[in-house]
C-alpha cells in the first residue's frame, strides 16, 4: 500500500476574495473527506508576497484542518524557518501538537527565494545561523523548562503533546542542511531523491553520535490529478498545471534540486515530461509507486475539478489498493 497524500498549496492566479474562500473551504471539505476515506496526510507549504496567492499561514490551514478531521495527519513541507520568530512558532506548533493529538509534521528548510526575506527584513545571508537557533531553541523550548534566550530567561508553555517533542524534519538540498539535521539528531527530508545526500547526512550521524532517518522523496514521485478522460481534462485544465510548474521554474536556479521541477514551456510539453500527470483511476492504481500525491486544485483548477479528482483517487483508487 502506497503512502498517500493530498496536497495543498491554494493556488489561484485569478482569484477574488470570494473566490478564494470558496476555495479554502472546499480544501477543509476534501481534507475532511480524504480522512474519512484513509489518505495518510495533508501536505501543505509557505510562500510569501506571490501575486497568484499561494499559501503563506500553512499553520492556520492546518490548524483547520485537524478541527475537520480525525485521523489524517497534516505535513507542513515546508516553512522557510529563519523567517519565523522561534518562541512563536514553538508555541505554535505546541498548541497544533496538543490540539491535534500529534497529528502534525514539520519540515524546516530555509527557502530559496531572497526576495522573501527582503520583504520580511530578514538577512539573505544569515538564513544558516538563523536556522541553527530556531531549531535548537524549539527543541529546547519543548521541554517546557526555562531556558536562556538571547540574554534573557524564557519558558515555553504548554508542552507539546508528542515526546519527546513534536514531529520535526530538516529540510533541503545541501550538505549544510543534512550536517544541521545531524548534528541536532533531527531526521532529514532531502528535496528530492537524493541517496549521495542521504548517504552524507548517515555519515555525519555517526560522526555527531546521533540518530536519524530520512524521508525522502522517491526517484519517481509525480504531481497526480485523477480524471476519467485524461485528454478532456488536459485540454481543458491543462493551463492549471502549467502555471504552478512554471511559478516554480522562476524560482528554481540551478542549484536548487527539487522533486517538482519542470522545463515545460507548453501544456504539452508538460504532459510528455510527465512531472504532472492525469490519470484514470485504473492507471493509477497500477503505478507501482511509494507515494500518490493528490493535487487537486493545483494552480487555480476550478473547484468542482477538484471535487471529481478527490473522489475518484478516494472512492476508486483506493480500494483498489487495498483489495
Amino acid at each position: 500500500m502506497p503512502f498517500t497524500v493530498v496536497r495543498f498549496n491554494l493556488v489561484d492566479p485569478r482569484a477574488t476574495p470570494e473566490s478564494l474562500s470558496e476555495r479554502y473551504r472546499a480544501a477543509l471539505a476534501m481534507a475532511a473527506y480524504a480522512d474519512e476515506h484513509g489518505v495518510d496526510t495533508v501536505q501543505t507549504e509557505e510562500h510569501h508576497g506571490v501575486e497568484n496567492n499561494w499559501l503563506p499561514s500553512p499553520f492556520a490551514f492546518a490548524g483547520a484542518v485537524f478541527g475537520a478531521t480525525r485521523r489524517i495527519a497534516v505535513t507542513v513541507s515546508a516553512i522557510i524557518g529563519p523567517l519565523h520568530d522561534p518562541l512563536r512558532l514553538a508555541e505554535d506548533i505546541a498548541v497544533l501538537d496538543l490540539l491535534s493529538g500529534g497529528r502534525l509534521v514539520t519540515v524546516a528548510g530555509i527557502g530559496y527565494r531572497p526576495e522573501e526575506y527582503e520583504e520580511r527584513g530578514v538577512d539573505w545571508g544569515r538564513r544558516g545561523k538563523l536556522q541553527d537557533l530556531l531549531l535548537e531553541t524549539l527543541l529546547t523550548a519543548w521541554t517546557g523548562e526555562p531556558f536562556t534566550y538571547e540574554g534573557r530567561t524564557v519558558r515555553v508553555t504548554p508542552r507539546p503533546f508528542t515526546r519527546p517533542h513534536p514531529l520535526l524534519l530538516v529540510g533541503g538540498s545541501s550538505r549544510a542542511a543534512a550536517r544541521r539535521a545531524a548534528r541536532l539528531g533531527l531526521p532529514f527530508f532531502p528535496s528530492a531523491h537524493l541517496p549521495d545526500l542521504e548517504t552524507y547526512y548517515r555519515e555525519r550521524c555517526a560522526e555527531y553520535g546521533t540518530e536519524g532517518w530520512t524521508m525522502m522523496p522517491a526517484e519517481e514521485t509525480p504531481l497526480l490529478h485523477l480524471s476519467e478522460d485524461p485528454d478532456r481534462t488536459w485540454a481543458e485544465h491543462g493551463e492549471h498545471f502549467l502555471h504552478e510548474a512554471r511559478t516554480y521554474a522562476s524560482w528554481q536556479s540551478k542549484d536548487i534540486r527539487s522533486a517538482v521541477r519542470s522545463t515545460a514551456t507548453t501544456v504539452a510539453e508538460l504532459r510528455a515530461e510527465g512531472v504532472y500527470r492525469v490519470v484514470t483511476p485504473e492507471e493509477c492504481a497500477g503505478l507501482g509507486l511509494e507515494s500518490l500525491v493528490l493535487h487537486p486544485l493545483c494552480g487555480g483548477m476550478p473547484v468542482e475539478e477538484g471535487w471529481r479528482s478527490v473522489r475518484l483517487f478516494c472512492d476508486d483508487v483506493l480500494p483498489r489498493l487495498k483489495a
